[in-house]
């Protein structure tokens, strides 16, 4: 193949030399003028004005022009940056490499997903033991754009039928499709308007699945999706007769999911209020007229059923255990009082999956993997021997399985498929990336810092070895910092153009997450939440004071409730960093509850309707609430119009509100995608363009001559 031609960037940066012309000198840039409105809430005696609140509207024709208009201002922008176009082709070329899934056997046939290199959405690919692959599902096919995408696949336990899903324009709704294995044939017809669900197949005669009530009026895409429900869908007939299975009215659950164990004996039900704690119920499908029989009936915790063995089952749970312990029980009296451990708490914190009749115990030993093999009596069989240091997932197989194959990444060490012999524990290598990036010359070194009460944190930090430590390194530095998700390293394609010229990439794993378990995900929660930003500003301080960056060298991202991070170190450090990218955040926390399934979120954030000290906490740190007139960093938020998971109204809001009070010579500019969502389904060229974008104002408001 003819390799795309283009100037390495090391030669176009010209070492490290700042621009005698930058960002700092461009023209004053044109914003367009933002309407106010005076719309004002009370909460415990305190008004809030909310000028921005007609921005929430995504229907309305004013928001729409509004959207056109910043584009407009943003494409221009990013337009002037004359090695833009450098970085997308470079991106191109790097991306432009074969990635494989991990595969899995479905009846006959093994299943993996293929992307030649480019192309806008992986292929899922089949064959037979022996066989050339042939296309299963080409989700290419699905939009002439590239952005409906394929966002689940299920099978029936023979392999005979599949339901896939699809997502159009990153819509957290979808559409349920099901065919027949064979010859992909359509079998009745397409399931509409299902959101945050599995497909559980009951034998081949239907299967389970959960959706909301979509809302009937105003946005259907910032409406509140308040309930969840779990139907039962009978193939052959008409989504409008599936069966209210739970959920509705009598039990009012806002995340209901449904599983069958292996042997597709019991249906399993969780159900939930927010992101932390579910009840756990259990049905015994071989006995007719069978009732839903609960296990756990409160939201304290969190609790799983992993597999079983005939009626004696295996527990996933935190309960007494905030680093999550497995226990058995039999399904005939399975209450909590007759759990007894099989696999006990640890220091470190545990995720389990089972393959083969093992279960696989992985632990996060200062956020990187542990891999460690049970069996089914919970007696300990070997550690899995990982190539390095990073991170491992993927270690669920059936039943039957002689061999599992997972995925090992780091910062250095680009995904890596391997199969592993259940029996004998070996690993060998079944898909390596033939990506432009040598490991050798690069190192992750990991840190520990105090944050400002004096935690111990622990960060990542990743660099071309040889790197000078002279505080003018273009580092970025990332974290998320909620909802007990634990940041592992990763590979990312995007970071090679960073680190292959003397860049920094920064990981800290701050509180919030559950890099230590739950107790540390609820030492950042609620009235604790200033304990995350604390400890982000604080890996942002021992950068600079270990000479690794410097505030003009500096720039600080997160996404989701990262968005809100940043964010929130913005407006309570404007001086900390150079450039900040807010993406699809959750910036006014005092509304964030009133749109799609936010309410949900309320175990983390709280709200302002909790009583006076929770509003007064959320108002002081509310990225939206918290902005004044100051000297902010070149800031570009990031949203998409299709985000009905955290609604862009948050990025427009707090856009709107940056530009108005922005008091130095720094750009604030938003990125809006169109027809995309919260991140999910993007296609490839929609990736690469945004992350040239991201690069691209970066270098050029640090000053960085290329």
């Amino acid at each position: 193949m003819k390799r795309l031609m283009c100037l390495p960037l090391a030669a176009l940066l010209g070492g490290s030399a700042l621009a005698q012309t930058s960002a700092t000198t461009m023209k004053t840039l044109p914003y367009p003028t933002t309407k106010k409105v005076e719309t004002v809430d009370t909460y415990f005696g305190t008004a809030v004005p909310d000028p921005y609140r007609w921005l929430e509207d995504d229907r309305a024709e004013d928001t729409k022009a509004w959207v056109q208009a910043e584009n407009k201002v943003t494409h221009a922008y990013l337009e002037q940056i004359p090695y833009r176009e450098a970085i997308r082709k470079r991106l191109e070329v790097l991306w432009n490499y074969e990635k494989f899934g991990a595969p899995q056997k479905q009846g006959e046939w093994t299943y993996f997903g293929r992307n030649s290199g480019l192309q806008s959405q992986s292929v899922i690919y089949r064959q037979k033991d022996g066989g050339e692959p042939e296309v299963f599902l080409d989700p290419n096919q699905f939009s002439k754009d590239g952005t409906t995408s394929l966002q689940g696949l299920d099978f029936t336990k023979d392999g005979s039928l599949a339901a896939y899903q699809i997502s159009e324009g990153g819509s957290d709704w979808r559409k349920v499709i099901i065919i027949r294995a064979s010859d992909k044939s359509q079998v009745g017809d397409t399931l509409r308007d299902v959101k945050f669900s599995g497909i559980a197949w009951k034998g081949n005669e239907g299967f389970y699945y959960s959706s909301y009530d979509k809302p009937a009026e105003g946005s259907q895409l910032s409406g509140m999706t308040q309930y969840h429900k779990l139907f039962y869908h009978q193939l052959g007939t008409p989504q409008s007769s599936d069966k209210l299975i739970f959920g509705g009215e009598q039990t009012p659950r806002r995340y209901i999911g449904a599983y069958l164990t292996e042997d597709e004996r019991y249906l399993i039900i969780t159900a939930a209020n927010s992101t932390t704690g579910n009840e756990l119920y259990l049905q015994d499908l071989t006995q007719a007229g069978s009732s839903i029989v609960p296990i756990v009936s409160n939201f304290d915790n969190e609790h799983n059923i992993i597999d079983n063995i005939g009626s004696k089952l295996y527990i996933y749970t935190n309960l007494y255990a905030p680093n999550h312990r497995v226990v058995t029980v039999d399904a005939s009296s399975p209450g909590v009082t007759h759990w007894k451990d099989l696999i006990p708490q640890t220091k470190n914190s545990l995720t389990v999956s089972t393959g083969g009749q093992k279960i696989f115990a992985e632990y996060l030993k200062d956020a990187t993997s542990l891999v460690l093999q049970y069996n089914m009596d919970g007696k300990l069989e070997q550690e899995i021997a990982l190539p390095g240091v990073g991170t491992a997932a993927g270690f669920g197989a059936k039943k039957e399985e002689k061999e599992l194959y997972y995925t090992f990444t780091s910062y250095v060490y680009p995904s890596t498929i391997f199969k592993y012999d259940i029996t004998s524990g070996k690993s060998t290598v079944y898909k390596k990336p033939n990506v432009q990036f040598d490991p050798t010359l690069y190192e992750s070194k990991q840190v520990f810092y105090k944050s400002k009460d004096g935690t111990q944190v622990p960060m990542i930090i990743t660099y071309k070895k040889g790197i000078v430590l002279n505080g003018k390194n273009p580092t970025m530095l990332y974290a998320y910092g909620g909802f007990g998700v634990s940041l592992t390293p990763a590979f990312s394609t995007s970071n090679i153009v960073l680190l292959e010229h003397g860049g920094i990439y920064a990981v800290p794993n701050i509180r919030g997450g559950g890099e230590y378990g739950e107790t540390w995900h609820r030492a950042g929660i609620k009235l604790k939440k200033q304990n995350v930003f604390d400890d982000f500003i604080a890996a942002a301080e021992y950068l600079i004071q270990h000479k690794y960056t410097s505030h003009d060298y500096l720039a600080i991202s997160g996404g989701s409730n990262g968005g809100l991070l940043i964010g929130a170190t913005m407006t309570q450090r404007p001086d900390l960093c150079k450039v900040a990218f807010p993406a699809v955040g959750v910036m006014d926390m005092l509304r964030y509850n009133k749109f799609t399934a936010g309410a949900g979120w309320a175990y983390d954030y709280g709200t302002a309707e909790d009583g006076a000290e929770m509003f007064a906490y959320l108002y002081h740190y509310s990225p939206y609430h918290a902005l004044k007139p100051a000297n902010y960093p070149a800031t570009m938020v990031t949203t998409a119009d299709h985000d009905d998971r955290v609604v862009p109204a948050h990025s427009f809001k707090f856009a709107a509100r940056l530009q108005e009070d922005q008091q130095g010579s720094a750009p604030v500019l938003i990125r809006i995608e169109t027809n995309a969502g919260h991140g999910a389904g993007q296609s490839t060229a929609q990736v690469i363009n945004q992350q040239a974008d991201k690069w691209a104002f970066m270098f050029w408001n640090m000053g960085i001559s290329f």
